[in-house]
């Protein structure tokens, strides 16, 4: 079975003697080697206001934390993961669903603009594989609505939008995950980058209770007064490194995503599959490749008959009864979810594993 995704860790001969220095180093929380991450980090995307934690999740909680969301609503989308959405709940705020270009399965501004109000209080939008939505249109509404933009860039480390890496295109806040499955991974971790100097130190606090640790103490072990509750959400010295030694390897890493992504634009010819679509000012890191079939459940069986792992990866997100109050039509999401399956494309597929997979999704023949 030619596997959905892989896990790119790096060479042994670089990760093990780093993690054995700071695992023996008598400093394995966060130290200087999270340091060394988020400016390593910062010089990648271009900026310094990069703040490191222990998961994606925990960088979109406190982005909404930082955004001020709490009693208003959070215009997202409902196809992604539901790490996305579930942190605005426990922000205390209400998800206001906005539906889908179904062509491309991201964020319609069109519907971002019929939906703003005086509750609206931030807009989500997800890089549906690591493709950019259509970030323009969103952000100048998000502009006239004096409200800011969050980007949910899981799937999109490396991403570009008009030659600018994803992470430094003028949003208020982008997170990124180092998930075991991504680009790039330290087992598990995330980062945020802030668009203002304010929401990077108020950021930095949050992330460890609330307790200013740069400023110098009388007991080093006891905190000083601490002006406003935070959460344990930073990273530590020994994931840190394994970011360290995969940072490097990345810009390889999605070289190979975007060869197997154009591998499979120029072979894959079935006419009753329609190859993933995106927009003309982005420039996309390829986590996922994801095509549209009409027969989708049908699709994924003789994908997996051939010996080809998919899957549709994310499942939208309201359905699930914990947010059955927030129920609207959603006409985009619900052609593109009917639809929408993802083919391996990951960095360790074989030149034999591409035209394995390619030549399988050429043989499907719908039954109608």
């Amino acid at each position: 079975m030619i596997p959905l995704f892989s896990v790119n860790m790096p060479p042994k001969e670089e990760l093990l003697p780093a993690l054995e220095e700071v695992l023996w180093s008598g400093y394995i929380g966060q130290g200087p080697k999270v340091e060394e991450f988020e400016r390593m980090f910062g010089d990648y995307i271009g900026s310094s206001k990069v703040l490191s934690v222990n998961s994606g999740t925990s960088a979109l909680h406190l982005a909404l934390r930082l955004a001020g969301v709490s009693g208003g609503e959070v215009l997202t989308t409902a196809m992604t993961c539901t790490a996305t959405n579930f942190p605005i709940l426990a922000n205390g705020a209400d998800i206001k669903w906005v539906d889908i270009d179904p062509a491309t399965g991201m964020i319609s501004p069109e519907d971002v603009a019929r939906k703003l109000s005086d509750k609206s209080r931030a807009i989500m939008v997800v890089h549906w594989g690591g493709t950019p939505c259509n970030l323009g249109p969103i952000l100048e509404l998000a502009q006239k609505a004096n409200i800011p933009v969050i980007e949910d860039a899981a799937h999109a480390l490396g991403a570009e939008w008009f030659d600018r890496k994803i992470g430094n295109t003028g949003s208020d806040f982008t997170i990124f995950s180092f998930q075991a499955i991504k680009h790039i991974t330290t087992v598990d971790g995330g980062m945020l980058v802030t668009k203002r100097e304010s929401d990077y130190k108020r950021g930095k606090l949050l992330r460890w209770y609330g307790i200013d640790r740069e400023t110098p103490r009388k007991d080093f072990r006891c905190e000083e007064d601490i002006a406003e509750w935070g959460y344990k959400f930073h990273m530590n010295d020994v994931t840190a490194t394994i970011g360290l030694a995969a940072l490097p390897h990345l810009e390889e890493i999605l070289d190979k995503h975007r060869h197997n992504a154009n591998f499979y634009n120029v072979h894959i010819t079935n006419p009753a599959v329609k190859k993933p679509e995106g927009y003309s000012s982005s420039y996309s890191s390829w986590w996922l490749y994801t095509l549209r079939v009409k027969e989708r459940d049908a699709f994924m069986k003789h994908m997996t008959d051939c010996g080809v792992m998919v899957s549709r990866v994310h499942a939208r997100n309201d359905t699930h009864t914990t947010v059955k109050k927030y129920i609207t039509p959603l006409p985009g999401v619900d052609k593109f979810e009917s639809e929408m399956v993802c083919i391996p494309v990951h960095s360790n597929l074989s030149y034999e594993d591409l035209q394995w997979v390619a030549s399988a999704v050429n043989e499907w023949e719908p039954s109608r």
